[in-house]
């Protein structure tokens, strides 16, 4: 039996319903004249779809271009790789960097009690520790910094997040589309050294509605099996629930695994329905939609400005304003011995930058 409107169907409907009536106010040689505009812009629609078939053509030839940095991006972060002198240098940024480093040590730099270092003493910066390898904990901090990764990202994420070595993109020319490559360290959770997400997408106009082409669109995606090691599905929780004879009145206790939030969905994503216009489709399209928005700011923003969202100076105005409203809210909150402490809740992501000795907690839900 097939299903009602949905609430996108009954927009459209009244949308079009708006057209229509503006179309009647016109006198018919006006309309005819909208009509040909159509046209043109139906012409225009056609040839832009050309011309962004040709940038995806260009993307797929500089991404064998970035390939080799992004290589030595993964062997910098993960130890294999120690960069020289020369290498370390950033002629546009040393200078200033250095004055801001010295002013942060400084207001650091405080001694047992409330007594600070006197001024003629030079402020120690931290500790070396020469068995450091890479960058520790890169790719988890850019999750912790980024709101959209890090309102995905859950506590018990967390440690196999730490095990993330590098994402990568690989371009796909016909049909259009991409892969989202996570490479993993061996680790204690799933057997996976790589899981992947791949985007389809589609650069030309639809049939019945060629004028709302706006250029290269995701329409699809498809994740990758997840072999869990025995009891380390993060995705899967078991929950207790009583149920009740009808006759007996007896009452039994069954166990049911239901799905936890996790990042991991992400690797899982959902399916359409066969019946396009149920109220399931329509709640199924608005999570693929999201899902599409994240593939395509990982492969736009993660991949590419990686060392500038770790260090905070890459990240969007929304970051930093999710960021001061949490500072606001923690200086005003206080907890009773008796309040039970208050659970992480999602979106709120610490300090931008590097991450300290206690890095800040990414807040859930």
């Amino acid at each position: 039996m097939k299903s009602g409107l949905t609430r996108n169907d009954m927009l459209a409907a009244i949308t079009n319903r708006i057209h229509v009536e503006a179309m009647a106010s016109l006198p018919p040689n006006v309309r005819k004249r909208i009509r040909a505009l159509r046209t043109l812009q139906k012409e225009f629609v056609d040839i832009e779809a050309k011309f962004y078939s040709e940038v995806h053509a260009l993307e797929c030839k500089y991404e064998k271009l970035y390939k080799p940095l992004f290589e030595k991006r993964a062997q910098i972060v993960n130890g294999g790789y120690e960069p020289t002198d020369e290498e370390s240098v950033n002629p546009w940024r040393d200078e200033t960097e250095e004055e801001e480093l010295a002013r942060a040590v400084q207001n650091a730099a405080i001694v047992e009690g409330t007594e600070e270092k006197k001024p003629e003493e030079k402020p120690q910066e931290p500790p070396m520790d020469p068995n450091v390898k890479g960058i520790p904990d890169f790719w988890y901090t850019i999750f912790k910094n980024v709101s959209m990764l890090c309102e995905m990202m859950q506590e018990h994420d967390e440690p196999i997040l730490k095990c993330l070595q590098d994402i990568k993109v690989q371009m796909h020319e016909d049909p259009i589309g991409f892969t989202l490559e996570f490479h993993f360290s061996p680790n204690d959770y799933f057997t996976n050294t790589i899981l992947t997400k791949e985007y389809s997408m589609k650069c030309k106009p639809d049939e019945d509605s060629p004028l709302e082409f706006e250029g290269p669109e995701i329409y699809s995606c498809k994740g990758c099996e997840i072999n869990w090691k025995k009891g380390k599905n993060v995705t899967v929780k078991t929950i207790k629930k009583k149920q009740k004879h009808k006759s007996r009145g007896s009452v039994r206790t069954v166990t049911k695994s239901v799905q936890a939030d996790s990042f991991f969905n992400f690797f899982s994503p959902p399916t359409m329905p066969d019946d396009p216009n149920s109220t399931l489709a329509s709640d199924i399209q608005a999570l693929l939609t999201a899902d599409f928005e994240i593939g395509h700011y990982i492969r736009e923003r993660v991949v590419s400005r990686a060392v500038l969202l770790y260090t905070g100076e890459g990240l969007d105005d929304d970051d930093d304003d999710d960021y001061e409203e949490e500072e606001e809210e923690e200086c005003s909150t206080e907890e009773s011995e008796d309040e039970e402490p208050t659970m992480r809740r999602r979106g709120k992501r610490p300090l931008k930058g590097a991450p300290q000795d206690n890095p800040a907690e990414c807040k859930q839900q």
